[in-house]
This record gives C-alpha cells, sequence and structure tokens, in this order.
C-alpha cells in the first residue's frame, strides 16, 4: 500500500506556503496539538478554497458542495451520525453495491478511512468537502433521516389503529417526529429553490419529489404508514378539513423560512392509495427580480421598457402553465410602481404582495370573481391595471373597456404564441376592431433551463440541427455534463425566452381584417419581432442553454 502523502508536503509543492511557513506551523501543531490544516487556516496563511483545491489537484479528488447535494438515504444508514461527527465526513452514495462514497473534510486520515471501511462493511471512494461547509450541511442531512426512522418507529406501532395515527398528527408537539418530518421536508425545498413540492401515496409506499427548474426529482422514500400523518398534518397547516378525504381541497400555508417570508398554496386529491399533497411554493424572493433579471436580451428589454411607458392599452403575457407569466407581469408592475401612480389588481390567487399595490384576491363563493371585482376597480380611480387572467368574454370586455378609456391594463392569456392572442380574443366574443385599438404589446414567454456554469462542455453542433435551427454550419454551443454544483442535472436555474409582438398600424389593420395568426406573424416578423424558437437560438448561440431545452419547447 502506497504511503500516504503528508499534507504540508503538499501544500509546499504547490506553492501553496513556503517551507519556513511550514516549519513554523509545525512547531505551533507539536506546542497546540491541533492539526496542521487547522493552524494554517486560523493564522491566514492558507485560505479554505486554496486548500481544498491542492488537496484536490495533488490527490486527483472531486470536491463536494454540500449546499447543493442530496445524500442517499441508504448511505446515511451505513455511517452513524455520531461517528460521521466525529470523523468530519458524510457518506454521500452507495456505488456498485459495494463502494461507498464519503467526502472527507481531511482525506488524508487514514484512520479515518479505515474505520468507515470497518463500520459500513464496504470499500470507499473518497471526495473533499470543506471544514465549513461540513459544519452547515451534516446536521440537517442526518436530522431528516433520523427524523424519518423515529416516526416510521411511531407509526409503525399505531398503525393497527387509524384513529390513533390521526390523534398523532393532530395533538403533536412541535418536536414530535412527524411534525419535523414536514418542518424539513418544506425547509429542505426552499433550500434548493424548489417550486412545488409533490407528496405522493402508492400501493406500499410513499415519496416527496420536488419540481426544481421544471423537473421533478425524487427527494425522499417513506414508509406508507407514515402518510395519513404526513398529510394530516399539512391539512391542519392549510386550514383544510382533515375528516374529508373524498374531495379535492385547497389550503394555504404563511411560514418564515431561512429568514424569508414564503407563501405555500397546498393542494390535496383523493388517490385510490390516499391523498396527493401537492405544495406550490412561492417566494417573495425569487419573485421580485425585476426586468433586468428575467433574462431579457437587449433589443427585448428595449421593447420593455416601451411598452411599461404607454399610458393606455392593453399588454397581455401569453403562455402555458409554469412559463413564468406571472413573473414576468409582477417585475412589470415593479417597473411601475411609483407614488403618483394608482395601481389595482385583481388575483386569484394573490401569489406575492406589493407595497405600494392595492392587490384583490378573487373569492367566487362570495361573489367576487374577476369580472365583479374589476367592475368595482373601474370605480377607484386607477390608472393601472393587473388581471391576473382573462378567462372568459365578460372578463376580456371589461379589460378592453378600461384600456379605451385611458387606463393601462396587463393581463395574461393561455396560447401558443404571441400572434394567437387577437385570434382568441376574437373566439371570446370580442369585436375585431375593438381588439385592434386596445391592444398595444403581446410577449408570449417560455422558460429553458440554464447551463451550469461551472461544468457545462463545449462542442459542434451537429450540421443538420444547424440546418434547423437557422445556424451556419459549424457553430459551437455547449451542452449538459452534470457536477456537484448542479446535482448532476447539468442544469442550474432557467431564464425566460421571450416573443414581443408590439402592435403597430399595419398589425392592427390585419386584426380588424380578420388575419389569420399565421398572417399577423410574417408581418410582425417583417417588422422585426424575434420568434420564440428565435429567441432560444440566441441564447443556445451565447452559452445559456442547450440545443434540446430549446428544440423541445419552441416549434420552428
Amino acid at each position: 500500500m502506497a504511503k500516504m502523502p503528508r499534507l504540508g508536503d503538499l501544500l509546499v509543492q504547490s506553492g501553496s506556503i513556503t517551507e519556513n511557513q511550514l516549519q513554523e506551523a509545525l512547531k505551533e501543531q507539536k506546542r497546540t496539538g491541533l492539526k496542521l490544516g487547522q493552524l494554517l487556516l486560523s493564522n491566514n496563511v492558507i485560505t479554505e478554497g486554496n486548500l481544498l483545491e491542492t488537496l484536490a489537484n495533488q490527490l486527483k479528488l472531486h470536491i463536494y458542495t454540500l449546499s447543493r447535494y442530496r445524500p442517499m438515504t441508504e448511505a446515511l444508514r451505513m455511517v452513524p451520525h455520531a461517528v460521521a461527527k466525529r470523523l468530519q465526513l458524510v457518506p454521500l452514495a452507495v456505488e456498485d453495491e459495494n463502494v461507498l462514497l464519503v467526502a472527507m473534510a481531511d482525506p488524508l486520515d487514514v484512520l479515518a478511512q479505515d474505520e468507515v471501511r470497518m463500520i459500513s462493511g464496504m470499500e470507499i471512494r473518497i471526495g473533499i468537502v470543506s471544514a465549513s461547509e461540513l459544519e452547515m450541511n451534516l446536521e440537517r442531512f442526518y436530522t431528516i433521516q433520523e427524523t424519518l426512522e423515529g416516526a416510521s418507529v411511531e407509526f409503525m406501532e399505531s398503525a393497527e389503529e387509524e384513529t390513533s395515527v390521526m390523534t398523532a398528527a393532530t395533538s403533536s408537539p412541535d418536536d414530535a417526529p412527524v411534525v419535523q418530518l414536514v418542518n424539513n421536508v418544506i425547509e429542505q425545498a426552499v433550500r434548493e429553490h424548489c417550486s412545488d413540492i409533490h407528496i405522493e401515496p402508492f400501493e406500499r409506499s410513499a415519496r416527496v419529489r420536488y419540481r426544481i427548474d421544471g423537473a421533478l426529482y425524487n427527494a425522499l422514500d417513506y414508509q406508507k404508514v407514515l402518510h395519513p400523518a404526513l398529510t394530516s398534518r399539512l391539512k391542519i397547516m392549510s386550514g383544510m378539513d382533515i375528516s374529508e378525504r373524498r374531495r379535492p381541497q385547497d389550503g394555504r400555508i404563511l411560514i418564515k423560512i431561512l429568514g424569508r417570508r414564503v407563501d405555500l398554496r397546498v393542494s390535496s386529491l383523493p388517490t385510490v392509495y390516499g391523498e396527493k399533497i401537492v405544495i406550490r411554493i412561492l417566494d417573495q424572493e425569487k419573485a421580485m427580480v425585476g426586468l433586468k433579471r428575467l433574462g431579457l436580451e437587449e433589443d427585448d428589454k428595449e421593447k420593455l421598457d416601451y411598452i411599461c411607458e404607454a399610458p393606455n392599452g392593453v399588454v397581455l403575457v401569453t403562455g402555458p402553465t409554469g412559463s413564468g407569466k406571472s413573473t414576468t407581469l409582477y417585475s412589470i408592475l415593479e417597473q411601475i410602481n411609483r407614488p403618483e401612480v394608482n395601481i389595482i389588481t385583481v388575483e386569484d390567487p394573490v401569489e406575492y404582495s406589493m407595497y405600494g399595490i392595492s392587490q384583490v384576491q378573487v373569492n367566487e363563493r362570495a361573489g367576487l370573481t374577476f369580472e365583479s371585482t374589476l367592475r368595482s376597480i373601474l370605480r377607484q380611480d386607477p390608472d393601472k391595471i393587473m388581471v391576473g387572467e382573462i378567462r372568459d368574454g365578460l372578463t376580456a370586455q371589461l379589460a378592453i373597456r378600461a384600456a379605451l378609456t385611458g387606463h393601462l391594463v396587463l393581463s395574461t392569456l393561455h396560447t401558443n404564441d404571441a400572434p394567437s392572442a387577437p385570434i382568441r380574443l376574437s373566439d371570446m366574443g370580442i369585436a375585431p376592431f375593438l381588439v385592434s385599438s386596445s391592444l398595444i404589446a403581446i410577449i408570449a414567454q417560455r422558460l429553458v433551463r440554464a447551463l451550469c456554469p461551472s461544468c457545462k462542455e463545449e462542442y459542434l453542433i451537429p450540421d443538420p440541427v444547424c440546418a434547423t435551427l437557422g445556424l451556419p454550419a459549424g457553430t459551437k454551443g455547449f451542452k449538459p455534463v452534470g457536477c456537484n454544483d448542479c446535482r448532476g442535472l447539468g442544469y442550474r436555474g432557467r431564464q425566460g425566452i421571450f416573443e414581443i409582438l408590439v402592435v403597430t398600424e399595419s398589425i392592427r389593420e390585419l386584426i380588424v381584417n380578420g388575419a389569420s395568426a399565421d398572417v399577423i406573424r410574417k408581418e410582425a416578423i417583417r417588422l422585426g419581432m424575434k420568434t420564440l424558437r428565435e429567441a432560444g437560438v440566441q441564447k443556445v448561440a451565447s452559452g445559456v442553454t442547450s440545443v434540446e431545452d430549446v428544440m423541445s419547447i419552441t416549434f420552428a
């Protein structure tokens, strides 16, 4: 077996410290008994990042970023929490059935490696992690695992009587396993910037999945016996009726997590194996991104700035569910929100609260619909109005009437592209001349996943694909690879792509004459409109996203 190199020698060889600095540190080590790495860090001889990079380069090991990593359940079971804390390491994954991936703060600690081999009964593969990251995340990793196992034991014992499970869920103190489990699931979802949490029962088990950047990923598997208590806890928190399990219900939870206010919209759905719960996470910080951070190219930003200054007219944001329409509307509202302007919104639901804006929540049971609220808003001396969604002809008529009487009206519509919006309004029974005289702009949008900057890889896009996308042959792009920073996904975050149709006189004439969406599209392109596909290709060319992502969500 090769002799393990010494840290001091590695640091000197890499040029991170001098021989004199090493000798001084070794003298202090003899006097204090502290580890060499700790001494060098505390004396500011090297930085933690410098130490990690040196070890990684010299030992050919990978650096793991724990804030973005979720260890496998079976890996955590292999090494007890107390042992992991004492040895300053965390088990991350079980590989090839008999290999345990372990991230260590001190990868040169041979005794710690031997102890892990003995405890787990497995061979180990070593990675590196910073001591500070380990300290911040180790407790979190083990807490949810221990909570899950503790809850499983508790509810396995009471599984014979369903009422006892329900009682445990409804009367549990804050430190009860089911309460801790729910809190941990939600906190972890917020930490990982999830948009939704899916809690799903099956015949013999149940699972938690997180939607991150538009895709679902498995977060946790748990025993079926826990599911009734878990769903009951969430229904209590969100104000639902826990005795009603045969009908869908909706609820809301307002909590403070990681120092910020988070709004959770909870939905239950009865399935053959129990209630499925989906939680939409509305994070105030994520919503208020501003126009500059939407992912707009400079020419699109100029168009949107121009649209925001319009004194009246209708601005529509279109796209499917989950395409970022609400974020765009809130960003526009943020830009036009000034003390001298009266802005009123009608929404279902009010996703984010904004200072200085009067926001109205639709309540159809109480007779507060989009249409009735919009009528009342017009008597409130508004300058700008935001209607969450135009769902019917009556709401569309009122929105257009408001625009024609001197108000700027912002709203959303479900169409696939910008040129289809006038046709959709006509289908709702709005006369073409009213559509043409009120519309000032239509913004169609989609969200593309942003490639992880830490691992994306440049490559030559195949010529047939270049031809499909309208790129010159030999164009280079980037593709996803996957690393620890992106949890192996190859993507981190999302950006918008936009098709902005500014309604000009020639476009108005086409709308009045009942032109098709194709005819309107051709004229808009002639006037300089960039299609969704072209906007996506622009993101590919600038290395923001991948060819596959753009082709999957846009049409030629």
